[in-house]
């Protein structure tokens, strides 16, 4: 199977002298969350993708570094990239917490905030937060339901609940509603939401002004589009698909030696797929079992959480990671883009090293 994916790599992907790729197409910096320690490099980078003309760049938080300080100390730095979230953890703080840090941040930026809001998952809420993680579309749909409120400023916050009523009940009775006392930047404020499963992307696509889907496929959009349509047909929906704005973040891999290329993907397509989660409760490797790859998948799974994790990492096949990443030479990849030209993505979110950054910068703008 690997070497079936080599051999496409042919004189097909040259580049023909002087021809221009013209996508329209904006590029975003997924920064993500820390590690062991804080990586370096990220002031320098920013401000260079800024000047390479990225449209913004995504901090991230898992149970390390928060999202929100490290985006402010680093945005500081720049004056025209919009700047959010990929993803705050809604069980990390109340709904008025992040309205405040999203009011806070929009103010510091100059209205260039954006805010990206994802469940995680049980192992993380449960495991980390303490907090249950049932009915997450519906603690979700009242998360961004309270924010929206909170961002309008129109009376003073109330909420029904059942997952956040506003005032708190059973406490000692004494709540008082108030209204946010520092006045909003915006009162649309973009929000974006994480989602995986179908529901939970038809309520993004109702309830937000965009999607951020950890792993997509421009090939299949089929796949996605009737979940989108259906949030975008619900009364009340927040936006149209015209406005919807889709921002998957995009693994990229350019090494004209190809299998180096998607060795260099393998490993983290495998911990997604075969680490992450429980094996009866994985939500990435459902969408590679949606895309027809679910005998990779259990294979995957299966060594990965035997403790098998090289047998499991060389297990991943060439095809899958095709699916949602850009691996291989520069010729390659820019004839791969064609594809996510081509889809109802908005904006490519990459990581990377700044010069991977810089490369994708000539290929998709040049």
């Amino acid at each position: 199977m690997r070497a079936s994916v080599s051999n496409r790599v042919s004189d097909a992907y040259e580049i023909a002298e002087g021809e221009n790729y013209d996508s329209g197409m904006k590029l975003g910096w997924h920064i993500g969350y820390w590690g062991r320690s804080m990586p370096q490099g990220i002031p320098e980078t920013i401000q260079m993708v800024e000047s390479l003309g990225y449209d913004s760049a995504f901090t991230a938080e898992s149970w390390g570094s928060d999202a929100i300080s490290p985006l402010a100390w680093w945005g500081s730095q720049t004056s025209t990239i919009r700047l959010g979230t990929n993803i705050a953890q809604i069980s990390a703080r109340t709904p008025t917490a992040t309205a405040m840090a999203a009011i806070t941040m929009d103010h510091l930026s100059g209205g260039r905030f954006c805010l990206g809001l994802g469940v995680s998952g049980p192992q993380v809420v449960e495991g980390w937060y303490g907090q249950r993680f049932n009915k997450p579309l519906a603690r979700t749909r009242e998360y961004v339901e309270i924010i929206r409120k909170i961002l309008a400023r129109e009376e003073r916050l109330t909420h029904a609940g059942p997952e956040y009523p506003i005032p708190a009940i059973g406490g000692m009775d004494l709540g008082k509603a108030l209204n946010v006392m520092t006045h909003p930047v915006r009162e649309d404020l973009p929000i974006f939401i994480g989602a995986e499963g179908p529901k939970n992307v038809a309520l993004a696509a109702e309830i937000a002004d965009g999607w951020f889907p950890i792993f997509y496929a421009p090939r299949h959009e089929e796949l996605y589009l009737s979940h989108l349509k259906e949030g975008w047909s619900r009364p009340g929906a927040r936006t149209t698909p015209d406005k919807f704005e889709i921002l998957p973040t995009v693994n990229v891999s350019i090494n004209d030696d190809i299998e180096k290329a998607y060795d260099a993907i393998r490993p983290t397509m495998a911990l997604y797929v075969g680490g992450m989660g429980a094996q009866e409760m994985n939500f990435h490797a459902d969408v590679f079992r949606r895309l027809g790859y679910e005998q990779a998948v259990d294979k995957i799974q299966d060594l990965f959480l035997n403790g098998k994790q090289p047998e499991a990492i060389a297990s991943v096949p060439n095809e899958m990671i095709d699916e949602i990443c850009l691996v291989g030479s520069r010729a390659k990849i820019k004839h791969d883009l064609e594809a996510w030209k081509d889809s109802r993505v908005t904006t490519i979110v990459l990581g990377g090293s700044p010069a991977t950054l810089r490369a994708m910068a000539e290929l998709v703008f040049d």
